[in-house]
């Protein structure tokens, strides 16, 4: 049996996005004991970086046009149960090499193929609306969207809900989640009260020292911390969506 693939995706950069893939990918491996596999797609390579890999290689481009068998580049992180599929610069015409390659549900198979030998793959994916989010969106059986309480950013989740609704094969369940939240501004509280039932991910210094450390902020605070607690909370909700949809 397949396992579930996770998605975590925006329209916009500097949402939070990398860094609520990672600590997801950790609260599977770790608070659900699931054998996972964190795939960097994002050319930046951030997630790569902060799970102990410096992404220098250039072979990520083979593994997507089939070049090369995608498993071959998995490597081990320090957290127990966790993989990663690290991403290189090669990534960074992605767009290109899904439109050269001309096939809808290559980012599918792919996926579909490293789902059966793990129980959650968790995708880090790069911002915007392209050939790969498409292809993203054909591939997850979730797509976990941060949104900072703006307007902008409610804007682009407007947008994402528009094009799964509109473009055929796009199916993935969407899950908003409240990203960089501070509750001492007036207009995050109205955010926050007027979507109860997103969770939240509050802004936070030790988010931050991720980067620094390299390292999922459960591995470096303990799981009673506030922040910590947050990402527990979020992958709750994601597993509750998984479980209703199986």
């Amino acid at each position: 049996m397949s396992g579930k693939i996770v998605a975590v995706y925006s329209l916009k950069g500097g949402v939070g996005k990398t860094t609520l893939a990672v600590n997801l990918a950790w609260a599977s491996a770790v608070l659900s004991g699931r054998k996972t596999l964190l795939w960097d797609l994002d050319g930046q390579a951030a997630a790569t970086f902060i799970l102990g890999h410096d992404g220098d290689g250039t072979q990520a481009e083979a593994a997507i046009r089939k070049d090369l068998d995608p498993r071959k580049l998995v490597r081990q992180t320090a957290i127990p149960g966790l993989d990663l599929l690290p991403a290189d610069a090669s990534l960074r015409d992605l767009d290109v090499i899904f439109r050269d390659l001309d096939k809808k549900k290559r980012l599918a198979k792919i996926a579909d193929d490293l789902a059966r030998h793990y129980d959650c793959v968790v995708i880090d994916c790069p911002p915007g609306l392209t050939d790969t989010s498409d292809q993203i969106l054909r591939a997850a059986d979730l797509v976990v969207v941060p949104v900072i309480p703006s307007a902008l950013s409610h804007r682009a989740l407007a947008t994402i809900t528009a094009h799964v609704a509109d473009r055929k094969g796009l199916g993935a369940a969407l899950l908003p989640v409240f990203s960089l939240v501070d509750r001492r501004r007036s207009l995050h509280r109205e955010a926050l009260a007027a979507e109860p039932a997103w969770p939240v991910i509050p802004m936070a210094s030790a988010f931050e020292a991720m980067t620094e450390r390299r390292a999922p902020l459960g591995a470096l605070l303990g799981r009673k911390s506030p922040g910590v607690q947050a990402v527990a909370q979020v992958w709750s909700a994601i597993e509750q969506v998984l479980a209703a949809a199986t």
